[in-house]
């Protein structure tokens, strides 16, 4: 993910104002109650155009932590680096793996800083509870040592999820791999992102907190789940269900965080779709990660359970927002190729002209047999873009709403 281009894109609808507030309310010492519904303030953030890098700058240093060498120590390890080793075998083959390893190096699509970032705000703008250990403190940072631990446990958690995704399904008689490039390259991404994750879960039992440990798992359960969810191809990419025509209200989405969701009720109804998939795993964010991470932080510095349920429904909510922006991106002008088949605005455009679902099981084998440009031209002329637009703004107030209950602390 390019932090710069998710800036522009947050600060045109009004999402990267939640971030605004949390360092303005460290940084300046504003009075702890703020409007929601500050039009002045909505109108800056859409039409002064912001400096996502200085802003990130600006965050880290609130924060006291690089937050963009979370997992520096890690990249370093042995393991890591003969990993690094055998991946230049991979150069010139076509196994996904190298691009995943590249958007995490490099400030690509892919690269997921901003995870722990977030965490870190959240933890030094709510502060903590005065029972707190001093040893557990870093007082010049205002953030507890295990809070850091949880955002870098996050951000790997995440980057295993990723390298894990490229692997690829090798159909018998069906791929020809005649220098085992391949297969090799699955070893690879499957032993990489098993060392991830398990040092992930040695860092999370070292926090010695059983219910944190028992919410960051179901958080990795949804990440495993959201590769199950709905009709996929046979690279296992995700294709929409078929529209059911006569939807109703999907009420899972108010549920125990430590719950799984109801799949088969959400599949065919546009909204609840896009939602329960991008709640599971998003292509940027998994709104159940980043919210049980922000419900984490807030549990780790001892505030109440009710509190701890609305920084959860924060990072849910300004995950969601995020990538309902995202969405809205390929069709815009210019933009050419391929775009993802569960966005937000291809799924409405089903529910609108269910017809169009011919264009989507023409990729029941691949999904590059799909005609991406008729699928386009149905989007932009259909109502899915507003509707789009409007998903946005529901998640974008309901994340600046959470975030306004939020005790400040002054510094």
């Amino acid at each position: 993910m390019s932090l710069s281009k998710v800036a522009l894109i947050l600060s045109r609808k009004n999402l990267i104002v939640s971030t605004i507030v949390v360092v303005n309310k460290i940084n300046h010492q504003q009075n702890r109650n703020f409007n929601v519904s500050d039009v002045q303030f909505a109108k800056l953030a859409q039409e002064k155009k912001p400096d996502w890098n200085k802003a990130v700058s600006e965050a880290e240093k609130i924060v006291g932590y690089p937050t963009s060498f979370l997992s520096l120590r890690w990249l370093l390890s042995d393991e890591i680096a003969n990993v690094a080793l055998h991946l230049r075998k991979l150069v010139g083959s076509n196994h996904p793996l190298l691009k995943t390893a590249k958007g995490l190096i490099y400030n690509g699509k892919n690269n997921m800083q901003a995870w722990g970032l977030i965490v870190l705000l959240i933890s030094k703008a709510a502060g903590h509870s005065p029972d707190i250990p001093d040893l557990e403190q870093d007082k010049a940072a205002g953030v507890l040592h295990s809070q850091r631990a949880l955002a870098e446990v996050a951000e790997m958690i995440r980057t295993s999820h990723l390298v894990h995704k490229g692997l690829v399904n090798l159909q018998p008689h069906a791929v020809e791999d005649p220098t085992g490039d391949m297969m090799f390259g699955n070893k690879i991404a499957l032993l990489s992102g098993d060392y991830l994750l398990s040092n992930s879960c040695v860092e999370l039992a070292n926090l010695k907190n059983q219910e944190l440990v028992e919410l960051m798992s179901s958080a990795v359960r949804d990440l495993a789940e959201a590769e199950f969810v709905g009709p996929r191809d046979k690279q296992n990419n995700p294709l929409p269900a078929e529209p059911i025509p006569n939807h109703v209200e999907y009420k899972q989405f108010i549920e125990n965080t430590l719950e799984p969701l109801v799949v088969s009720e959400a599949l065919g109804n546009a909204q609840a779709e896009w939602t329960l998939r991008h709640k599971y795993n998003g292509a940027i964010f998994s709104g159940s990660l980043l919210g049980k991470s922000c419900q984490g932080t807030l549990k780790l510095a001892g505030h109440p359970e009710e509190l701890q349920e609305k920084g959860y429904l924060f990072g849910k909510h300004l995950a969601l927002a995020w990538q309902a922006c995202l969405d809205r991106e390929p069709f815009t002008f210019g933009f050419t190729g391929q775009f993802s088949l569960i966005s937000a605005p291809v799924l409405f455009t089903l529910q609108h002209d269910p017809s169009l679902y011919t264009l989507i099981q023409a990729g029941q084998d691949c999904i590059d047999d799909i005609d991406y440009e008729a699928l386009r031209k149905a989007v932009i002329e259909g109502p899915s873009l507003e509707m789009t637009k409007a998903l946005q703004r529901e998640h974008s107030k309901a994340a600046l709403e959470m975030l306004t209950e939020l005790p400040f602390v002054r510094c």
